[in-house]
């Protein structure tokens, strides 16, 4: 599924609220790693749940939070700016007059 993504391309809106992009500076080669690394500390996650393995459970935690910094989702950001948006309504958000405007093309 495609979802709306901020005109500067920083983020994708989800159910009006912002998530971070992936970081497009990234090399395609790496991209698919890391999100290969991600899916598997997801799936990680799941197992560890289903055993009750607390252990399992935050190391999982630990690898899919690794992925998305490396990946650019979390952690530092990659442009150059001083506030981040991420997990924010998009009403309370610099982009609500773009999300709002009925000529949105993006969405």
């Amino acid at each position: 599924m495609k979802y709306p993504t901020t005109p500067d391309g920083r983020y994708f809106v989800h159910k009006d609220r912002l998530w971070r992009c992936t970081n497009p500076n990234l090399d395609e080669a790496t991209r698919r790693r890391l999100v290969g690394e991600l899916m598997a500390a997801r799936r990680d996650v799941g197992t560890a749940k289903r055993a009750g393995d607390d252990a399992a459970l935050a190391d999982a935690r630990g690898k899919v939070h690794a992925a998305k910094v490396a990946l650019g989702k979390r952690g530092p950001m990659w442009w150059d700016n001083d506030t981040d948006d991420n997990r924010y309504l998009i009403k309370n958000t610099p982009y609500a007059d773009w999300w709002s405007s009925p000529d949105d093309s993006s969405a």
